[in-house]
Formats: C-alpha cells, structure tokens, sequence
C-alpha cells in the first residue's frame, strides 16, 4: 500500500513574515487580508489574538503585535529553504502550497527503517533552518495532511477511524487540498446535524451526490478514507513541456516573473491543443553555471495560466533571493516547465466541456440542482470505456461521482469496431430491413458473409438505397458463459442521400446500432 507523508510549518505566513522582518520567534505577528487576520503566531494566540477578527480588534488584544499585509511570494520565497531541507533527506517532495509539503513515504521509510525513524529525522531537518514543523503519515494524502496537523502517524487501514471524532471543519481546513465553496459545505452539513467526520462517512455515496453535489463527493471519499485521485491521472501525451532561453541569463526577480509568465502562457496553448489540464507541475531551472534547479507543485485542482504564472515567480523568487544553501551562483540560463501529472482538461474543476470559465461553472451548477431535485441518476456523465461495440464504449456515470469506467479502454479489444466511431449511439436498437436487389432480405452466413450484396434498406416508413458497405464483422462473445453469450454480426452501410449506418445482425434481424454524420 502506498503511504503519503506531509511535512506542515503551523502558521506558516506568520512565521515567513516575522523571519522578513528579523523579530524573534517569541514576537507576536499576524497577517491581515481585507483589514481581518487570515494567520497569527502562537505568542499572538497566546495574547487572544484570532483568526477572522478585525486588525484594530486584535491590536486592541496585543499592544505589540506586528501585523503585516499577506504576501504570497514572501510566504513562498521564505519557504523555498524548507522544502530544499527535506528534499535533501526525502527526494521527490512536492509543494501543496508553502508551509505545506507532501511526499511517498515508502523510500524515506525504509531509508531511515521505519516511519517513526523517518518523521523525526525530517523534523530534525527542519529544525535545522530555523522552523518548527509537524510530520502525518497516513493512507491518502488528505488524511496525511490532517494528521500532520497533530503530528500523528496513523496505522495503515485506520484512515477513517482516525478521522471519525474529528470535527467537520477539518475537511475545508487546508485550502490547497478543498474547492473553494468547501466551508459553505461544511457549514450547511452542520446546520443539518453533521458534526463529525465520522457522521459525514456514514452517509450513502449517492446520497451525497444527490443533495451536495460533486464537491461534496469529493470531500465524502475523504471523510471514508477512500482512495483519492491517483499519483497520475492520465498517461502524459507527448511533447508537452515548454522550455525558454533566456539570453541574457535572468538575475532579477522582476525579470524571472516576466519570462515565467509568457511560458506559463505557452504551455496552456500546449495543453488546452492536448485537451488537458495540469494538476502536479514540475519547474526546473539551470543555471549559467551548470546547477540544475527543480521543483513540483500539486494542486487540488487544474492549474489555470494565472495560477502557473504565480508558482513559477514563487519558485523563481525562491531560488534567486532566497536563504537557501542551493542558492544558484548565476543567473537562470534555461527555465523549463514540464506537467508531471495531467487530467482531462476541466475534470477537476468540474467543467462539461473542458472549460474553466465562468459558463461552464454556471452549467454545473444548474445540473447540480437538477440532480439534487431528480436524484442522483438523473444527470450523468459519459466516460470512454473499453468494449466492441459503440454502446460497450460508453459508461454513463451519475455527475459528481469519480468517473472510473467500467472496463479499461487501454487494454486490448480484438474485435473492436473500426473508426471512425458512430456520432450517435442507439440504445433502443430500432429494427431495419435490408433486401438484395431481388427484394429477398440480406443476412449473414454461417462464414460471416452477407449472403447477397444489400441493395435496399428500410427503416419504418422510409427506404434508401444501398450505395456502399463495409463488413460485415463477426461477434462471438463470451462463449465460455451461456447466459451472457452473443452471436452477432456488425456492417456499416451508405445510403443514398449521403446517409451513413452502423447496423447490427443478431437471429437474422437487422439493427441500426449507430448513426454517422
């Protein structure tokens, strides 16, 4: 079982901000956002001071306390250390945000001999650059982060007995792993009587998709310890990284944005071409003397341009003015941007056509309440799956649950239906006659032949000619299970008026089993 380590800094805003103004761990800091606090450090805490009061409230608390507008790049530039720390025990570390990281815990498990061993030396680590933090240890990375948040290693399988007692707003606590709306979930399951996790896990899968809608199923696979989004969502389409030179090599901050922004731009055009979105981001840099620089970033949802932009100049800024022992010794020379993980493009944002606009969000939203007010089947999403016949190609899943098809469309299918594939699939299978030039009906021999080339096709109370066919194709399937078995044959049929069929033979029947356009 793949186990997932999270390495969290508490109050990581207020303790990069004090380490930018030199004051001392014992110095009470908050950081404000829109005029409230949004984070404070425990000698802050300790004077009453709290997260959502007003500025004037919380000096009112403090007389002392320095309070510091949020900075995301300070927070990112003052955390790049950090990360270079554990990286340096633990290779492959991937930043949710700064203050926050995750990574396999098998290697530096059994590197260090067991998981205790490992959570303590990485604490040590840190330790070593200034900075408290705390180690989880848990089945699923969500589980992981929320045990890092009580410094708890939690046994393989316990996830959800782990998770339980713990109360609901554990599940909208780090912003990096929840949707944005998570909080108003949190506070509307509470208003309903839902103060635990544990109350939260009890509740049926299409329960929750039915009233809460897709990110509240989410939140639920959470809550039950269930298998999350895999390390890789799709296998990586070719060609997908983007790559700059910059000449001459990048030294300042405000130069670095520039170019980090115009190949953020040029690496959307290359995934929206692919139709997929990033979800873990790698970021290399090399330098005019030869250091090669790198780091991932994961997101809990596809990255937008803006959001790829914004951690390239975090990571960027990091690097070049940061207080790392890796502090390059020349400017940037080449800057590289590769997906390490991709998705289909809007799945995790929960667009319908791949979108991340705001009319693809209102059209989820409407198809939310239609299901919230029809049931959970009403609304359902088709997923390419594995199979031989077009209909076999489909799964339909009810919208908001994790889209897993029935039967793996990568594995081999002999047998499969040429392309292209039908624009439109009958499920109803209308029956049809088809006739030889004689008017005697068309059938498939024994050999898997028709048994006189179709001349005529007649589909109710309309008639066309033949004018061309492919096929037909045999289907034998699961002989080996008499119930299940089917003796078929496929053929795809020109008509006139430049009509195109994909019709069906079973017992000497014909079926129109798709449309093509």
């Amino acid at each position: 079982m793949s186990r997932v380590l999270a390495l969290w800094c508490p109050d990581w805003p207020a303790v990069a901000a004090a380490a930018a103004a030199d004051l001392p761990p014992t110095h009470p800091v908050a950081v404000t956002s829109g005029n409230r606090v949004i984070a404070c450090s425990a000698p802050a805490r300790a004077d009453g001071v709290r997260r959502g009061l007003r500025r004037r409230e919380s000096q009112a608390r403090c007389p002392r306390l320095h309070v510091v507008t949020a900075d995301p790049d300070r927070d990112a530039r003052l955390f790049e250390p950090v990360a270079s720390a554990v990286d340096a025990v633990a290779p492959g570390v991937e930043v949710l945000r700064p203050g926050l990281v995750v990574l396999s815990a098998r290697g530096v498990a059994r590197y260090f001999g067991s998981e205790e061993a490992a959570a303590e030396r990485l604490v040590d680590q840190v330790s070593a650059v200034g900075v408290e933090c705390q180690v989880g240890i848990a089945d699923q990375l969500s589980t992981a982060v929320i045990a890092a948040r009580r410094a708890t290693l939690v046994p393989p399988g316990e996830g959800a007995d782990f998770l339980a007692p713990l109360p609901m707003r554990e599940l909208a606590a780090e912003p990096s792993l929840a949707a944005p709306h998570r909080g108003e979930l949190v506070d509307l399951l509470h208003r309903l009587g839902l103060r635990t996790i544990g109350s939260f896990a009890a509740l049926s899968a299409g329960d929750v998709a039915s009233r809460f809608g897709t990110d509240a199923v989410l939140a639920h696979r959470a809550a039950r310890g269930e298998p999350e989004r895999p390390p890789s969502g799709r296998s990586l389409p070719p060609d997908l990284e983007v790559e700059e030179r910059c000449d001459p090599v990048i030294e300042r901050v405000d130069a670095a944005a520039f170019a980090g922004r115009a190949l953020a731009e040029k690496l959307h055009r290359t995934l929206s071409d692919a139709a997929v979105a990033c979800t873990r981001l790698s970021i290399s840099a090399s330098t005019g003397n030869g250091e090669q620089l790198s780091r991932i970033w994961r997101c809990a949802e596809p990255l937008t341009p803006e959001a790829t932009a914004d951690r390239v100049r975090w990571q960027l800024d990091g690097w070049l003015t940061g207080r790392s022992e890796k502090r390059p010794t020349a400017g940037i020379a080449v800057l590289r941007l590769e997906p390490v993980e991709v998705v289909a493009a809007g799945a995790l944002q929960l667009g319908l056509w791949g979108g991340v606009g705001d009319q693809d969000e209102r059209a989820r939203r409407a198809l939310v309440r239609v299901q919230g007010l029809l049931g959970g089947e009403a609304v359902q999403v088709g997923v390419l799956s594995g199979g031989r016949g077009p209909a076999e190609r489909i799964t339909l899943l009810p919208l908001g649950d994790e889209l897993i098809p029935r039967n793996d469309p990568s594995e081999p299918w002999p047998g499969t239906l040429p392309e292209p594939a039908p624009a439109a699939v009958l499920t109803a299978y209308p029956e049809v006659w088809m006739s030889d030039e004689r008017g005697m009906a068309v059938t498939v021999t024994e050999r898997g032949v028709f048994s006189a080339p179709p001349a005529r096709l007649r589909w109710g109370s309309r008639e066309w000619a033949v004018c061309g066919w492919a096929g037909p194709w045999p289907v034998d399937e699961r002989w080996w299970d008499p119930p299940a078995a089917r003796t078929a044959a496929r053929a795809q049929v020109l008509l006139e008026e430049s009509r195109a069929l994909l019709v069906i033979c079973t017992a000497g029947r014909w079926s129109v089993e798709g449309i093509y356009e």
